[in-house]
């Protein structure tokens, strides 16, 4: 009886729990995942592992759940250098106030690369191996993930007002085109329309951003509806509320990625679930700003694609998703009045293959299938604060914490392991960070 011959591989990692996100709820126990040029060539019971495969690097990951890598669907991280400077404030006090004057004085390249640096380093060390990142100087955003080998997608800034990346109308597009002509066709970093919001943004700017998203076939990244006083404004000024707005100017589809959402009608939400609108849920944002509640679960089951983002570290105050994850599923049931509402295998899916899906990613990350991307992330389940463990998915969202995360791959390089950075020296990360914060408190 002839064997088949072992295939060479680059990684087989073994795992006590493998959690392939698809089919939802499922959990595999001691199963191994193959990885070759960065993508899972196969996934096997652990005991078959040794004749399917003849691996460079074998892992073997104990008593660790293994996921997908966590994917934060809406994130400012420069604004990581801000964590912590003006907090219990509304949001329009806390903008105009605060954060855009603190950010005028110290907001260019430099504060982009650093701030971004440490938010790379925070979301490696909690699971998260992608991110929708939006803020100025997308260049350097984009350089800097680039560099730290971590997946994003970067926005391209649009606001009716001069700043420091650009200073008319004219130049927000030139910029924008420059930087996704520069990144198309990346492995790792690719690129959004970041139209700030309807009250920052003109209906010619809109239209204009319509037709190129359509041409470059990228999506637009907006905060909308996050409270009630922007649709009170919006219908003041226009007549219309934001969502009607942009229905008008035919940016309500596919491409449209719509953070916070807290203000919604039981039309709009069908509207969504119609137009095949992504939703990112920033709960603990909104929570912290008194933002308004979104009705994430009358959005899911409406069919809704539904993300979770932490929003940036000046209003949340952590890039912690496994944190956010819990956040929303507690918020969800409290909202819908309903115990089983985002129950603990939805959620998973909304902070990984929801928010590939929002993204435009999802046909190579967000769940542990054959023919992905290698991004995963390893959480221990043995720590007494997740003991006894009756149900994975569930110790996952409600009882673990993103100190358990031990190991993190994107495409298949290993960026974190047993909690040490490969790449990034936590000491020279501390000494900028604290030059930024003697600069940014002297004022």
């Amino acid at each position: 009886m002839s064997h088949a011959t072992p295939q060479a591989v680059d990684l087989l990692i073994e795992a006590r729990w493998v959690v392939p996100v698809v089919p939802r709820g499922v959990v595999l126990t001691d199963h191994a995942v193959a990885v070759d040029g960065g993508r899972i060539v196969g996934i096997v019971p652990r005991n078959q592992a040794g004749g399917a495969y003849l691996p460079r690097e074998r892992v073997s990951l104990g008593e660790h759940a293994l996921i997908p890598g966590l994917v934060n669907a809406h994130t400012h991280n420069p604004m990581t250098l801000l964590r912590g400077l003006a907090d219990d404030l509304p949001l329009m006090t806390w903008l105009r106030e605060h954060i855009w004057p603190a950010e005028a004085k110290v907001i260019g390249p430099e504060f982009v690369r650093d701030g971004v640096e440490l938010a790379i380093a925070e979301m490696l060390r909690g699971g998260t191996t992608c991110c929708n990142e939006n803020y100025f100087f997308p260049d350097v955003a984009a350089a800097t993930y680039k560099r730290h080998g971590f997946r994003a997608r970067v926005g391209l800034p649009v606001i009716e007002f001069p700043t420091a990346w650009a200073q008319s109308r004219d130049a927000y597009f030139d910029r924008a085109l420059a930087v996704h002509d520069a990144w198309r066709g990346d492995a790792l970093v690719a690129t959004a329309f970041a139209p700030h919001a309807p009250y920052t943004v003109s209906d010619a700017s809109f239209e204009r951003i319509r037709m190129l998203a359509d041409q470059l076939d990228i999506p637009v990244h907006l905060h909308l509806h996050e409270t009630a006083q922007e649709i009170e404004d919006s219908r003041r000024d226009h007549g219309l509320r934001p969502l009607q707005r942009l229905q008008r100017l035919g940016l309500v589809n596919d491409r449209l990625i719509a953070v916070h959402m807290t203000q919604l009608t039981d039309a709009e939400i069908a509207l969504c679930a119609e137009a095949a609108v992504a939703v990112v849920h920033c709960p603990e944002s909104n929570l912290k700003l008194a933002s308004g509640f979104c009705p994430v679960e009358k959005l899911r089951r409406a069919g809704v694609t539904l993300a979770i983002g932490t929003d940036g570290c000046a209003s949340n105050n952590d890039l912690d998703m496994l944190g956010e994850t819990r956040t929303a599923a507690l918020l969800a049931k409290g909202v819908a009045g309903d115990a089983s509402a985002l129950d603990a295998a939805s959620a998973l899916h909304a902070a990984t293959l929801g928010g590939a899906r929002a993204m435009g990613f999802d046909d190579r990350i967000g769940s542990i299938e054959v023919g992905k991307r290698a991004d995963f992330a390893a959480v221990r389940l043995d720590a007494l604060e997740t003991q006894p463990l009756y149900q994975v998915i569930s110790q996952l969202v409600y009882a673990a914490g993103r100190a358990q995360v031990s190991d993190v791959w994107v495409d298949g390089r290993r960026l974190l392991a047993q909690r040490e950075l490969a790449a990034i020296s936590m000491p020279e990360l501390r000494e900028k960070t604290l030059a930024w914060r003697e600069r940014i408190a002297a004022g």
